[in-house]
């Protein structure tokens, strides 16, 4: 069924503005945006104000009904509320605010007189993708299959609805049945698939996809990322002919969230080159920033911070929470601080940002007590925070403090310690001189040790010149890591303490046998 075509008002500079702040998640520029449209005496568009309604969702909880209703008597002050595009949008928010049976959303559309059946069948879509959202998927279908009309879009949520719950086989089935399908048809099959697991059959639907969009290279990029195959996400990424602002979002975070920090930023400077030119966004933002941490590159994050301003890109909690993130780990803690304290709602990322932070530069006393307002503030705990926590402990020397603070890991928070957690322990006990207690704990260890909890005993045993165990120490670290010099050279110069010269040319023997040289400017010999 055709819609009703477009006035004129679709594309006017305040609608395009309006609609370009919904689509970025911005609902309060949108609303703002708006408003100052009426200001400026521009006619009251049904189209902008379809956007405003779809953006108020977005909201606080606090504010959103109260901006809801404000929009609903707009809407009638105006004589809108029949027209097709802000009606369906009223619809949708409810659906949206309110519990997926509640009379509101059904009396709007059912008791507005001379709707057109466009209007209705809008709304009913909109209906039919509330309660697919509250997973009641027996409700969605009872009423799919009893609409007395239903276009594309009834047939797209509808598979998509089932194919995200799980349900492939009839979503299937039902895709077979369309009559009429578009991009978003296989994009809703190809979403299914992908929250399931199943990238290959993804894949080949994508493949074999008539018509693709934006959204259908996107959906691809996206579930390569989330699988961490990070080289099939960029193989399909150079195939896109036409890329937007969220087809370089998908990539940027693509390999940020799977540690390919370097090469985020690479992306992140192509789409602002003069020929490409994509204004970023929030989400490019975060992302990027999010890149600069992982480099430790606070030169890089600083400009990109003074970028953001430049282009109007509001500091909301999320990007705060990633530059205290960039802030800490480069040891800019006072204005990490600042920007914490500035934060609207502190969450468990925030804070545990924080605390890491503290631990890593030796600021106990801060990192306890961030610890305490959190708990204050019954935010739970989870590994990374543990992870600062421990760190700051072992900072200071704390023993005692740590071993409570790691048993309370599982008894009381119910959190398995990583082998992270581990090699922080080993590493404080070894340096206090307690290198049974700490060999015994990787021995407790219910994962395989990684080099590094290894790495950290054999540091401990080059510190307190304990051959005995530092050679069983080190015949781990060699069989985990056999190219790597740096536990040769720790093991040579527990021998050079102990002045076992026979055991160090050994050393260096196995050493040449096996291709490996030492590091140069390091030393067999122990430096006070």
């Amino acid at each position: 069924m055709r819609a009703p075509p477009a006035a004129a008002g679709f594309n006017s500079p305040w609608t395009l503005a309006v609609r370009a702040a919904a689509d970025q998640g911005r609902p309060r520029h949108a609303v703002a945006l708006y408003l100052s449209s009426l200001r400026a005496s521009h006619r009251p568009c049904p189209f902008a104000l379809a956007a405003v309604l779809k953006s108020v969702p977005r909201l606080p909880a606090h504010a959103a009904l109260p901006a809801a209703a404000s929009l609903h008597a707009h809407l009638l002050r105006l004589g809108l509320l029949s027209h097709p595009y802000p009606h369906a949008a009223l619809a949708h928010l409810y659906s949206r605010l309110l519990p997926p049976h509640h009379h509101a959303a059904r009396d709007l559309l059912d008791g507005t007189p001379a709707l057109r059946r466009h209007s209705l069948l809008v709304s009913s879509n909109s209906l039919l993708a509330s309660r697919l959202r509250a997973g009641d998927i027996p409700a969605a279908r009872a009423l799919f299959d009893t609409m007395p009309a239903r276009d594309v879009v009834s047939w797209n949520s509808m598979v998509a609805g089932l194919a995200k719950a799980g349900h492939l086989d009839e979503a299937i089935e039902l895709f077979d049945q369309m009559t009429e399908r578009n991009a978003a048809s296989w994009n809703s099959l190809v979403c299914g698939f992908i929250a399931q697991g199943q990238l290959a059959r993804a894949r080949e639907l994508f493949e074999r996809m008539p018509i693709r969009n934006n959204v259908s290279w996107i959906t691809m990029i996206s579930g390569y990322a989330k699988a961490g195959d990070v080289q099939a996400a960029a193989d399909l990424f150079e195939r896109m002919e036409s890329k937007d602002l969220y087809a370089w979002n998908a990539m940027i975070a693509c390999y940020a969230q799977n540690g390919c920090a370097r090469e985020a930023l690479g992306i992140f400077n192509q789409m602002l080159k003069p020929h490409v030119w994509v204004l970023p966004n929030e989400k490019t933002f975060s992302s990027v920033i999010s890149a600069c941490s992982q480099l430790g590159d606070l030169r890089f994050g600083l400009w990109v911070e003074s970028f953001m301003g430049s282009v109007g890109v509001e500091l909301d909690d999320h990007l705060r929470t990633a530059l205290v993130d960039l802030y800490t780990k480069s040891g800019r803690m006072d204005r990490a601080f600042d920007l914490f304290r500035g934060l609207r709602t502190r969450d468990l990322v925030s804070y545990s940002a924080m605390i890491v932070g503290c631990g890593m530069h030796g600021k106990l006393s801060e990192a306890v007590g961030l610890f305490k307002e959190m708990s204050d503030a019954n935010i739970n705990p989870n590994a990374v925070t543990f992870v600062g926590l421990l760190s700051a402990y072992s900072h200071a020397g704390l023993m005692e403090e740590a071993r409570a603070c790691f048993a309370s890991m599982s008894t009381k928070y119910r959190i398995d310690p990583s082998v992270e957690h581990y090699t922080i322990m080993v590493d404080l006990l070894g340096r206090s001189g307690k290198l049974d207690e700490a060999f015994q704990l990787i021995m407790q260890m219910p994962m395989r040790p990684h080099a590094s909890v290894w790495g950290a005993l054999l540091l401990a045993c080059r510190l307190h010149n304990n051959v005995e165990l530092g050679e069983v120490v080190a015949s781990k670290c060699f069989e985990l890591e056999p190219k790597e010099t740096g536990y040769y050279i720790l093991l040579g110069n527990i021998y050079a303490q102990a002045k076992k010269w026979e055991k160090v040319k050994r050393l260096r023997k196995i050493m040449a046998e096996r291709g490996l040289s030492k590091v140069p400017g390091s030393s067999w010999l122990h430096v006070a």
